[in-house]
């Protein structure tokens, strides 16, 4: 069965450690995707997610034009992020392994989501929705992502290890 993301109720977001002692957290705006759940054999599900690259908001304009140019994600370039799974690993009645392929500035690599089911619901307006979590860590170098600078009392301004965490809920598409 078809179903889509609802973006006003989901959320892509990723956290970096900045300047080696905090984190700077971000969300990706703009984002749409179309999911074949199979309700019966989870394992057979298959899903594709397109986000807006330039769509990329960390609450800090300076910062946020600086991810969009060449020395980050290059959106004029390259503006879309791309997740298309491969397999569905289930390891229980609400959890199971996401792997796919994450494209970032046309380089590809394998990424694995940790997802959980958080349920299904009906809304007041009849239609029905499923929710799940995700999150996984990626190493922004990996994407070409390479851009940094040293710091005077040692060490870098941004870390590689990025952590991502989804919220999704989806509708069901009536035929």
């Amino acid at each position: 069965m078809s179903w889509q993301i609802d973006p006003a109720h989901s959320l892509i977001q990723f956290s970096v450690t900045h300047m080696m002692i905090s984190k700077v957290r971000g969300v990706f705006e703009n984002f749409s995707g179309n999911i074949d759940l199979d309700e019966n054999n989870p394992k057979n599900t298959t899903l594709s997610v397109e986000i807006d690259a330039a769509s990329i908001n960390t609450r800090q304009s300076q910062r946020d034009d600086h991810l969009r140019s060449a020395d980050f994600f290059n959106v004029t370039e390259f503006p879309k992020l791309i997740f298309k799974n491969t397999s569905v690993e289930v390891h229980g009645k609400n959890e199971a392994t996401l792997n796919g392929e994450l494209t970032i500035k046309d380089i590809t690599n394998p990424v694995s989501l940790n997802v959980v089911y958080n349920g299904l619901s009906k809304s007041p307006w009849g239609t029905m929705s499923a929710g799940f979590s995700g999150e996984t860590k990626i190493n922004r170098k990996d994407w070409g992502l390479n851009w940094n600078q040293g710091l005077e009392t040692g060490g870098i301004l941004v870390g590689d290890e990025i952590s991502i965490t989804i919220e999704l809920e989806l509708v069901k598409q009536e035929k």
